[in-house]
């Protein structure tokens, strides 16, 4: 082998941009980023031929002293951090000082400034490695950036760039991102010379939801909720899409940590759990949030493009984001977002919010015309089958059949009125304020008998069962681990285990309404959970399973003939009943027709 020798600089950024640079978009994001740090409220980009013959970023920030421009390109030069505790608490979008140098290293690169306050512009220009001196411009206050011909002395990187639809597809998508980050910033993107996008600067959340609904959609807000939470030092803010509005593909899905769209498998795992009980399977939620923590909390240099945080606490932030998450989509009853007064403008109006709930308590609409309870075949305790596998329930927790209405005057209309008939023994219509109500009656009774069945497995105690044989299931040594310290917390649920050996469990008793699950894999299952996110939804998600399928034969089928009085006490459990608005499988159980709708179709008004 040869001798060790140090690279030159030349080499080592071109080394350096192989990691930062992948493709046009990477620049378009270091650059965009840049602005972003330096104040700017005004952001343009223009691009020729998706970004291989020209890239260039205009802003009105702060601007670059002259002096400073050298340093600026300099490899590992930067002003937003200048000490290891200011790497511990990065606030900024960039802080490595790399990205420049490496763009300067593989395109031929240019860079025109003006300070805030002074009376000049200069120009710094960089070609095939060679710095050229900085010469008086003109140029307004702010910076731009050009990068042209990206690759051109790169000829290996150059041929793996794709077709000028694809890398300008790119170049949008993530501008998109960029612009939901900050809505206090006014973004224009151009290609070939044409106009493509101008989002003006949101500012309020009026605006800000205008742009959001340009970027998922023009039905994302109507199909949305309003979700603000602080809980733990953190706070969780921004829009997450109903179950009904899900989707195919998880292309609809921008999160935000202080400020920077990352991708995340805590996060990722979180969303999932808080959508498990309500979405369709192979569906995927459609959400803009905003995580906001302590910069200390989360360690943003663990990827080259800054594109993968490491919480600190994750179990804390996992916890968090499931929790106001789950309870945000158990708030949702059917009927409340026709209820509820519209909170923005039609053009880019929201559902609902979190946080606010009808008017009026639930408990105050009328059961029915005649005030005549639900009487479906459905008992006021646990079914039997059920009930049989729990122990006694807990003083004071026996009921968990909802009490009858009080009455109220029939004149007030309740969020899903009240029922006119029945259509071919599978939908109830009914009439509310709005106009027309249509409710699958089986799907809704179904999540209604799901609940009831919930909350009565959460007022009783679980029985559990003992193994005839103590069964040993190898795993390895962190699940172990997982085991001893959680051991506690999983005999609440009924299943006991003890560690014994470096990656060996012995399981002794499994809870009695997992009779026949393959105790092996349930418990790989939960102990790997137990080891990556602290906690374990296995065992409540294959309990809740079980309940579904029950709720699903213990509720009032399709066929059946309904009473006026007994399709009235259904719609006002509905609106009294968590989650509602969908069945146990994610389906929608009701769907509003406006008169405005109902107008269209018979031409009225034209």
């Amino acid at each position: 082998m040869s001798r060790i020798r140090p690279l030159p600089p030349e080499l080592i950024n071109q080394i350096a941009a192989g990691e930062v640079i992948e493709r046009p978009s990477s620049v378009v994001k270091e650059l965009v980023e840049n602005s972003l740090d330096a104040g700017a409220g005004r952001v343009e980009v223009d691009i020729e031929l998706g970004g291989a013959r020209l890239i260039r970023v205009r802003d009105d920030g702060d601007g670059i002293a002259a002096d400073d421009l050298p340093l600026a390109v300099a490899s590992h030069a930067t002003s937003k951090i200048g000490s290891f505790d200011d790497l511990e608490h990065v606030a900024s979008m960039g802080f490595r000082g790399e990205a420049l140098a490496s763009m300067a290293s593989v395109g031929r690169f240019a860079m025109t400034s003006r300070l805030r306050g002074a009376d000049n512009a200069f120009r710094i220009e960089v070609d095939s490695g060679r710095m050229h001196d900085v010469r008086p411009a003109q140029h307004p206050q702010g910076t731009s950036v050009e990068v042209r011909d990206l690759f051109y002395n790169v000829p290996a990187r150059r041929k793996f760039l794709r077709a000028e639809r694809t890398e300008f597809a790119h170049i949008d998508d993530l501008l998109k991102s960029l612009a939901l980050a900050r809505g206090g910033v006014e973004f224009r993107l151009s290609h070939n010379g044409k106009s493509v996008r101008v989002w003006k600067a949101a500012r309020d959340d009026k605006a800000m939801l205008m742009r959001v609904a340009e970027m998922l959609g023009e039905s994302f807000p109507q199909q949305s909720l309003r979700i603000d939470h602080a809980s733990a030092g953190m706070r969780l803010s921004g829009w997450v899409g109903l179950p009904t509005a899900s989707r195919s593909q998880a292309d609809a899905q921008y999160f935000y940590v202080n400020g920077r769209l990352v991708r995340d498998r805590v996060v990722a795992h979180a969303v999932r759990q808080a959508y498990a009980d309500v979405l369709f399977h192979g569906r995927h939620p459609a959400f803009v949030l905003y995580l906001e923590l302590d910069p200390a909390g989360v360690d943003v240099n663990v990827h080259p493009a800054k594109s993968e945080v490491r919480f600190r606490e994750q179990r804390l932030v996992h916890d968090f984001l499931f929790r106001s998450l789950h309870e945000a989509l158990a708030e949702t009853r059917a009927g409340q977002q026709a209820a509820e007064a519209p909170a923005w403008p039609a053009t880019a109006g929201v559902a609902s919010t979190v946080v606010q709930e009808v008017n009026r308590p639930m408990s105050s609409w009328p059961a029915s015309a005649s005030q005549s309870r639900l009487h479906l075949g459905v008992r006021d305790e646990p079914l039997a089958e059920y009930a049989t596998l729990l122990g006694e329930p807990m003083a004071g927790q026996r009921s968990v059949a909802p009490q009858p209405l009080p009455a109220v005057d029939d004149s007030e209309t309740p969020p899903l009125g009240f029922a006119m008939a029945q259509l071919k023994t599978i939908y109830i219509l009914a009439e509310n304020a709005h106009g027309l109500v249509l409710v699958d009656m089986h799907a809704a009774h179904e999540r209604i008998t799901y609940e009831k069945l919930k909350a009565g497995r959460a007022c009783s105690n679980l029985r559990s069962q003992m193994l005839l044989v103590p069964l040993s299931v190898p795993v390895s040594a962190k699940e172990a681990a997982a085991a001893e310290e959680h051991a506690d917390a999983m005999a609440d649920w009924g299943l006991e285990l003890s560690r014994s050996g470096p990656s060996t469990v012995v399981v002794r008793r499994i809870p009695a309404l997992l009779e026949g699950a393959d105790v092996a894999e349930l418990t790989r299952s939960v102990l790997g959970e137990l080891a990556q996110h602290g906690s374990s939804r296995q065992l409540q998600e294959l309990e809740n399973e079980l309940l579904s399928s029950m709720a699903c034969h213990g509720s009032v089928r399709a066929g059946r003939r309904l009473t006026l009085p007994e399709m009235n006490a259904l719609l006002r459990e509905m609106e009294a009943t968590e989650r509602s608005g969908q069945c146990n499988h994610g389906r929608p159980t009701w769907v509003q027709l406006g008169m405005t709708e109902l107008d269209k179709l018979f031409l009225r008004g034209r």
